[in-house]
């Protein structure tokens, strides 16, 4: 514990859902740690606009931070899509004045790049198998390449000197996440079913995509890891996370509807079909595992169930 009480960790998107997961952890097993929670949220006093070069820098020039979590960005793929200038405006010049900053006036501490595994795009298709960090970046959508655009620039900027850690998180859930995500829409949709307030039947999209989830708990302690651990710096730093195992979207689905435990009827929407929707997403990380002794904990029907009690819980407070 005496090690990280040298640690001040300056976090942007704390507000968010991944934020907010990180915050608990870091309060939980890093007590130690000394952390700047920069979000919009409303329980959130700091809020920085990573578009405005000089308040980033003062920002990063009164915390002095030893490390850097960088989870702020335009993360709804829709909302990429609907406005792309903006998101390449937050995404990528967001991060680089970030980055700047830190080089300037924190030069040895270290900078968590939180990218996406959205990045890699059309290699899903080209590549057998899961996916490694040596696969191409191919994005196909706004999101995806705002993501891959700010990781090859974090990547560049380790070899002028920044300490960065990348990551490339695949799908990840939890409790608390927004209905916007495929697992706590349906979540949301049998909790109402179940507490009266909807008819017994959900309407979806494409339930034969196969996509590689994680629980956002087990995606954070790879983030506080890497931002407390006294890694050398090597621009090699770039890490999936990942389960390795597949899922298809129809046995989530069929996993919450058991939580349910009475029947419900499933119709497939043509409105909520995508025509370029990836059939098969997942990767291999035994490059965390082998580096920075990480791995998922949290069995994923323990992942369903908490994201089920999550929105249940909320059904009967309205």
């Amino acid at each position: 514990m005496a090690d990280t009480l040298t640690h001040r960790i300056l976090i942007t998107g704390a507000s968010g859902f991944v934020g907010s997961a990180l915050l608990q952890l870091l309060e939980r097993d890093h007590g130690g740690c000394k952390v700047f929670a920069f979000g919009h949220g409303p329980k959130q006093t700091n809020a920085i606009d990573l578009q405005d070069p000089e308040a980033v820098e003062a920002a990063v020039r009164e915390v002095r931070p030893t490390a850097v979590v960088h989870l702020a960005a335009v993360a709804m793929p829709a909302d990429a899509n609907n406005a792309p200038r903006h998101a390449w405006n937050v995404n990528v010049m967001g991060t680089m004045n970030l980055a700047e900053s830190v080089m300037r006036h924190a030069p040895r501490a270290r900078f968590v790049y939180v990218g996406s595994s959205e990045a890699y795009g059309a290699s899903f298709q080209s590549i057998e198998g899961p996916v490694t960090e040596t696969a191409p970046l191919r994005p196909t959508t706004a999101y995806g390449a705002t993501k891959a655009a700010a990781d090859v620039m974090i990547g560049q900027m380790a070899y002028d000197g920044l300490r960065a850690v990348r990551f490339r998180p695949f799908n990840h859930t939890g409790p608390g996440q927004s209905d916007t995500y495929v697992v706590p829409a349906f979540a949301r949709q049998v909790a109402e079913i179940v507490s009266g307030k909807r008819e017994p039947v959900i309407h979806t999209g494409n339930l034969d995509a196969e996509r590689d989830f994680l629980d956002v708990r087990d995606v954070v302690r790879a983030y506080a890891g890497a931002a407390t651990l006294d890694l050398d710096a090597d621009p090699d730093h770039v890490y999936n996370l990942a389960s390795g195992q597949p899922r298809k979207i129809r046995t989530i689905l069929d996993k919450l509807i058991a939580q349910a435990g009475i029947d419900i009827e499933v119709r497939i929407d043509p409105a909520k079909l995508r025509p370029n929707d990836t059939p098969l997403a997942w990767g291999d990380a035994s490059k965390a595992r082998d580096r920075l002794n990480w791995g998922p904990l949290v069995p994923f029907e323990q992942t369903i169930a908490d994201v089920f009690g999550y929105w249940h819980q909320v059904c009967n407070v309205r």
